[in-house]
């Protein structure tokens, strides 16, 4: 094969945003399903007699936090990224979906079977059989919800790097959050129309479409790997599989670099003030602005459904201008004021309708700059572990807030004190953020700059 088309299919645009559309399908039907409970919160709260499974609301903060048990306790995120540098994309891309599915088959037990009056202990916790073995599949599920994001975004770095890699992740997460939109739109009225478990069923579905997504970018991706010239010497900054072997000493050099922990606990931090909220709004919008429920969904989905649009437009803004951590200042600070708002005594649905717009603009600032960020800070051969280990250090958050909260909404029931965790968070994530700035202008990152000019 002549040198000359030694990059030829990943320098072709036809083939890298057909691969960008084909992953980014795959992991949008996971973020659909991450989701798709967030929205039946009261109807898992209403009583056995009336369609529901008795649920309180720590049971269902319990549940919402343990998408990141097996995950944060025991260490599979990390082990997850171990997996994605010694076994490739394609690998670990198809174990990800098949757990997925596997977590979301054990949630749509959970809920179709009756399991009367009978409680399971959790790590000290008394829950209803049925929210113990939703918990279950939603631990399972996160395992390979979190597995995709980390392989997808390695999967962008290898096939973008050199072209238009803001654009291309601000339109995974566009995609991704297209999925998280639906699912907060359709869900409650799907379970109102039909039964409690239909989503899930649903959720199988399009699991199985993500699955099927995914192997055939492993078809391309093996085509990537065939279209270069197995004789010509390897460029140092060359992304294949075969030249990104794991070592123990990149966890070391990862471990060094203070841009890597300023980014991780940005992103503790702000995604604890974003994700675990979405799974609360729905109901915040019924008790605190009358919201109907079965179109209080469409409340919360505004969030996501902004970013669809933003986020790539913000991502092209970095590529050719730069401002990388300026636009992440930026977003930190519109989310902390949306949940200031959100705890103020206020009942209109205009301000609520104003805040989740706000907190869209914010949520697509923040994340279109700060994933771009990463292999500017962190060797593209330590890429994979990297990703892992800041998915695996966000997770103690995601965790541990949506039980801080739903213990709070049962104490204080107006949402106040909830919003002022969430408030709190996301103003922690600023001041990390400001500190980013000015690491960065002492390490030379070049954060900065556009991603453009830089490649």
């Amino acid at each position: 094969m002549p040198e000359a088309i030694r990059h030829r299919l990943n320098d072709s645009p036809i083939a890298r945003w057909a691969v960008l559309f084909i992953v980014a399908t795959a992991m949008m039907m996971g973020y659909f399903v991450n989701d798709v409970m967030s929205p039946l919160e009261t109807l898992l709260e209403m009583p056995r007699s009336q369609g529901g499974l008795g649920w309180t609301p720590s049971d269902y903060g319990f549940f919402s936090g343990a998408g990141s048990f097996i995950n944060v306790f025991l260490l599979m995120l990390f082990f997850s990224g171990l997996i994605l540098d010694k076994m490739g994309i394609r690998f670990t891309g198809i174990l990800a979906c098949s757990l997925m599915a596997l977590g979301t088959l054990v949630k749509y037990y959970a809920v179709t079977t009756d399991f009367g009056y009978s409680s399971i202990t959790l790590f000290g916790t008394q829950l209803p059989t049925s929210a113990a073995w939703a918990s279950l599949g939603f631990a399972v599920f996160g395992v390979g919800y979190e597995m995709t994001g980390i392989t997808v975004s390695k999967a962008m770095v290898r096939w973008f790097t050199g072209h238009e890699l803001a654009l291309a992740m601000g339109i995974q997460l566009a995609m991704a959050r297209l999925g998280t939109a639906a699912a907060l739109s359709i869900s409650a009225p799907i379970a109102r129309y039909f039964t409690l478990s239909t989503p899930l069923l649903l959720s199988l579905a399009f699991l199985i479409i993500g699955l099927l997504a995914f192997l055939v970018f492993c078809v391309m991706d093996r085509r990537l790997d065939d279209s270069r010239n197995p004789r010509a010497p390897r460029n140092p900054s060359d992304t294949s599989e075969n030249n990104e072997e794991f070592r123990l000493s990149d966890i070391a050099v990862t471990l060094r670099n203070p841009g890597f922990w300023l980014i991780t606990i940005f992103c503790v931090l702000f995604y604890s003030a974003v994700s675990p909220f979405l799974k609360f709004s729905t109901k915040l919008m019924v008790i605190k602005y009358g919201v109907d429920p079965d179109i209080a969904g469409f409340f919360s989905s505004i969030a996501p459904f902004g970013t669809i649009l933003m986020t790539p437009l913000f991502g092209l803004v970095f590529d050719r201008f730069g401002r990388g951590v300026t636009l992440v200042i930026t977003g930190a600070l519109m989310l902390t004021a949306v949940h200031f708002g959100f705890s103020l005594p206020m009942h209109s649905s205009a301000i609520a309708i104003t805040l989740m717009v706000i907190l869209s603009i914010g949520y697509s600032l923040a994340p279109a700059a700060l994933w771009p960020c990463v292999p500017k800070i962190i060797p593209l051969k330590c890429l994979g572990t990297a990703y892992s280990m800041i998915f695996f250090i966000q997770n103690f958050g995601r965790a541990i807030i949506p039980m801080l909260v739903g213990r709070a909404n049962e104490t204080d029931p107006s949402y106040t004190t909830s919003m002022l965790i969430f408030s709190f968070t996301a103003l922690g994530a600023v001041l990390t953020a400001i500190v980013m700035l000015y690491t960065d202008r002492k390490k030379g990152y070049g954060l900065q700059l556009p991603n453009i000019k830089a490649q």
